[in-house]
């Protein structure tokens, strides 16, 4: 690991990194996504808590390089207490961006994006199925 290509952030997230773990993905709260390739070498499983609204709790688990770790870290601590709608406007240059990472590692912030966008994909989803009532 080269520490001078890697932003100050960046590195404290990897290093240190946080909501590292796995929330109950059966839960209707729970937006879940896996997404990756482990024969590429990188693979980030996101998931969060939604309740009123609002992104309560986010977690993550990744299997990667320096920028992988850091980007799982970083977003979700940015997820927690944001608006389920305004994750929409989360892109993979924002990530990049804020974590001051090389442009070579774009790959791991499209990524992370792709996480994103399917864990929305999973709790739209599980809100979206009609309820059974019994009778």
């Amino acid at each position: 690991m080269a520490g001078s290509t890697y932003g100050a952030l960046a590195l404290e997230h990897y290093r240190h990194p946080h909501n590292v773990g796995s929330l109950d993905a059966t839960d209707d709260e729970v937006g879940s996504a896996l997404v990756g390739s482990p024969a590429l070498g990188e693979v980030i499983k996101l998931q969060f808590r939604v309740q009123a609204g609002t992104i309560v709790a986010a977690r993550f688990k990744a299997f990667g390089s320096v920028s992988t770790i850091a980007i799982g870290s970083w977003l979700t601590q940015r997820l927690q207490g944001c608006l389920l709608e305004d994750t929409q406007a989360i892109h993979s240059h924002d990530i990049v961006s804020a974590l001051a990472l090389p442009a070579v590692k774009m790959h791991s912030a499209l990524l992370a994006e792709d996480a994103l966008r399917a864990a929305v994909a999973n709790y739209t989803e599980k809100h979206l199925q009609p309820h059974h009532i019994s009778e």
